[in-house]
């Protein structure tokens, strides 16, 4: 956990959050700015900078995320979804530590 990390201190229960899922490696919570119906953040618990580092560092947390993604979309609409990882500063990442936004619940333009 990095001490000055959003996301951290959220998965901390530091600052509150709208829960949608959670296990041991990962906890999903839905977006305070949503860009579609449905719009939920997937953090792994392990704080990585972006999408890379934790590709290298675990990559099976990275599939997880996936697959959490995936049950979300098939809970909230038929199973199709949007996923984004932002990744630099360039990119619109502004929270660094990785994290999916998992976009679903309507029919969505390209």
């Amino acid at each position: 956990m990095a001490d000055d990390c959003l996301f951290c201190k959220i998965i901390a229960g530091e600052i509150p959050s709208t829960k949608v899922y959670e296990d041991d490696t990962t906890y999903a919570f839905k977006d305070i700015n949503p860009k579609a119906k449905v719009h939920v953040l997937i953090v792994p618990k392990q704080h990585c900078a972006n999408a890379a580092e934790l590709a290298n560092s675990d990559p099976a947390e990275l599939a997880h995320i996936v697959e959490i993604a995936q049950s979300i979309a098939d809970k909230e609409f038929h199973g199709a979804y949007r996923l984004i990882f932002n990744t630099g500063k360039d990119a619109g990442q502004s929270v660094f530590h990785v994290h999916a936004h998992v976009l679903t619940g309507e029919t969505m333009e390209e």
